[in-house]
């Protein structure tokens, strides 16, 4: 593993491969971040300056090198309804609620990040998230798949999640047919792109593309003329000031307090996690093998929402698509991260006029793609694969989501869990209690046994006893006496193995020989057969 170089150092060392990414970041984020702020409904332009903040000055304070700050599509569905709620059909003054809330939430994210609680991301069931955010997505298409074809805005206030799908059939029939033909073409571009055979074009980001065609596609059509008023088929971006919109008078109206804390917990607990996930991820792929601070980086988060939500803009967090793109485009330090967020600045400045002429479809093409690979079939097969009884858990949380809230849904997929863990034998006691002990056999040798079921909820304390074992060391961790292990137990040792031995260390896993694996998956949950399970038991 490379020492750590200073952020000067990283500058001279790195600026022409982080400048280069930079540039090719922006072109991503452009289209996406106008089309993320006007789904939030938020002024579209607030989308990059909210990815600016995210660059120029979060990146000075991050605890990840190569992750790119910025607002994202899987708080859309928060950040939109926060201002529903808290302008009740005001959206100039829900926006301004609603950035009050952001504010406030940016500073409980920097006090959680001092307070080193990035851990306690582990307590959450994998398949739980992975439904909330596939959820996300599908509500994320809900409300886009109508601005493609020319839906007026009008037809769809005030609509659930639900209720936009049921209006899909009268969207299509009822389409106008220019505006559809940008979202269509909008469409293809953006799911075919990866099926081009020239390299060359395949390196250039399918939204900016579908930025260039729709504009052109939009003066052609003549989008501009009055018939389409009703409509609204350009982009209003609104404008880019460094104004302070911040309105905090939902904290002391009893009538909106209930909202404000709704959308405050929401707005720490999903942006949180979403950023701590997407840290994970950019570690995994990371070519030097830097391992975050990601109680830091949530801190870099908190005062990036903060500065953000007293400008107007949205809350951030860090986005793993264009944090993926940043490390293929050849990526070596967080100077990538500001020089993309300069170079958004720059754009802002100069293509106002150019961002005026963006057809709404275009951008809703941008965010259906998205949320299709949100709740992608493959992500349903993927969750199927690993056990039936994670696609139950995900499900679960995708239905609870789409049908009531964020919160309700990830609660149900938790209790979803327990309550399958219970129906295969593990016992109460087992969730809430944990029987692990870490021991030194000899010197840089250690062996950890679990001595009851090792789940979800008991991972916080096996991972405390995991960092007490110094790098470089000898582990084995023995589940001969444990009734089950579960899929994210399986999942965060995978990682924790995957970190030790890039640090000198050796793992072994022991005493599952025994155990009954859920599928075919290699991190599938496991348990013991019944009669063993007892013995286990018995000898714990």
């Amino acid at each position: 593993m490379k020492s750590k170089q200073s952020i000067f150092d990283s500058l001279q060392a790195h600026w022409s491969k982080d400048l280069l990414s930079g540039f090719l970041v922006s072109l991503i984020a452009l289209p996406l971040c106008l089309g993320i702020a006007g789904a939030s409904n938020f002024p579209p332009i607030m989308g990059v300056m909210t990815a600016v903040v995210g660059g120029i000055i979060v990146a000075f304070f991050a605890g990840s090198e190569l992750t790119i700050k910025g607002p994202a599509a899987g708080l859309i569905v928060i950040v939109a309804g926060a201002v529903d709620e808290l302008g009740k059909g005001d959206m100039d003054l829900g926006w301004k609620l609603a950035l009050g809330v952001i504010v406030i939430a940016g500073l409980i994210q920097i006090v959680l990040g001092l307070l080193k609680v990035a851990k306690l991301a582990d307590f959450f069931p994998l398949s739980a998230v992975h439904g909330m955010l596939a959820a996300i997505g599908i509500i994320i298409m809900s409300k886009q798949l109508h601005l493609a074809v020319g839906t007026a805005p009008s037809e769809m206030k005030g609509k659930e999640p639900l209720e936009l799908l049921e209006m899909v059939p009268h969207s299509l029939a009822h389409m106008e047919y220019h505006i559809a033909i940008i979202g269509g073409i909008s469409l293809v571009i953006l799911f075919g792109w990866q099926y081009l055979k020239i390299k060359a074009l395949k390196k250039v980001p399918p939204a900016l593309i579908v930025l260039i065609v729709g504009v052109l596609l939009g003066q052609y059509f003549h989008l501009t003329d009055p018939n389409y008023k009703n409509l609204k088929p350009l982009v209003n971006p609104g404008d880019f000031s460094f104004n302070l919109n911040v309105n905090f008078g939902a904290v002391t109206n009893p009538e909106l307090l209930p909202i404000f804390f709704k959308y405050l917990l929401m707005f720490v607990l999903i942006g949180s996690l979403e950023s701590l996930l997407t840290g994970r991820a950019i570690d995994l792929i990371d070519p030097e093998k830097r391992k975050s601070d990601l109680s830091k980086d949530i801190m870099a988060v908190g005062i990036g929402n903060t500065i953000s939500g007293l400008l107007g803009g949205l809350p951030m967090i860090s986005e793993v698509a264009r944090s993926s793109a940043n490390i293929n485009n050849g990526a070596k330090s967080r100077w990538a991260n500001f020089f993309h967020g300069i170079f958004l600045l720059l754009f802002v400045v100069l293509l106002v006029p150019v961002i005026k002429m963006v057809p709404v479809a275009s951008l809703a093409a941008m965010l259906i793609f998205v949320g299709f690979r949100l709740a992608s079939p493959k992500e349903f097969a993927h969750i199927y694969h690993i056990g039936k009884e994670q696609l139950t858990i995900f499900l679960i949380t995708i239905i609870t989501t789409i049908a009531t809230d964020l919160l309700i849904g990830i609660a149900a997929g938790i209790l979803t869990k327990f309550i399958i863990q219970l129906a295969l034998g593990v016992r109460v006691s087992d969730i809430i209690k944990s029987r692990f002990e870490l021991q030194e056999k000899e010197l840089g040798v250690y062996q950890l046994n679990v001595n009851n079921a090792a789940v979800f909820a008991n991972y916080l304390k096996l991972k405390s006893l995991l960092q007490k074992v110094p790098d470089g060391s000898s582990l084995v961790i023995d589940f001969s006496k444990a009734s089950y292990v579960d899929h994210t137990v399986a999942d965060n040792l995978n990682n924790f193995r995957r970190d030790f031995e890039s640090k000198g260390g050796s793992l072994t896993l022991r005493g599952l020989d025994h155990h009954e694996s859920l599928s075919e998956h290699p991190l599938a949950a496991r348990r013991l057969p019944k009669h063993l399970r007892k013995n286990a038991v018995e000898i714990a």
